[in-house]
């Protein structure tokens, strides 16, 4: 599955520019309904990242998300899909070095981070 991707143009309506995107995009991301408020953010030169207003209204299937292990998670899959030949099993040795990482670590799922842990 390759990367989601898609053209558009920068145009004008009224007063405003405006940028006219596949309607793809729109489809495959409904998030991104119209009339949705937006905000646009300059990464450097050539370069902008569009996201959802964050007082914009998130469509249930959306909620509850981090955006960035979502991303993440759908890099991953494109990237398995797109190169089956890196995936391998864990090997007996993998298994005893990763037991041996995590040798005398306790933990529970009841125990609360301090706010100064960052993930």
């Amino acid at each position: 599955m390759p990367q989601s991707s898609f053209k558009g143009s920068i145009t004008t309506t009224g007063r405003s520019e405006a940028l006219r995107l596949d309607k793809a995009l729109f489809k495959a991301h409904p998030e991104f309904r119209q009339k949705a408020k937006i905000r646009a953010h300059v990464l450097g030169p050539g370069t902008m990242l569009v996201t959802l207003d964050p007082d914009e209204p998130v469509p249930e299937a959306a909620a509850g998300q981090d955006p960035v292990v979502a991303a993440y998670l759908a890099f991953l899959e494109r990237d398995m899909a797109a190169h089956p030949e890196r995936l391998h099993p864990f090997t007996e040795s993998d298994l005893a070095r990763l037991a041996s990482l995590t040798d005398g670590v306790s933990v529970s799922d009841d125990e609360v981070l301090p706010d100064d842990v960052t993930l």
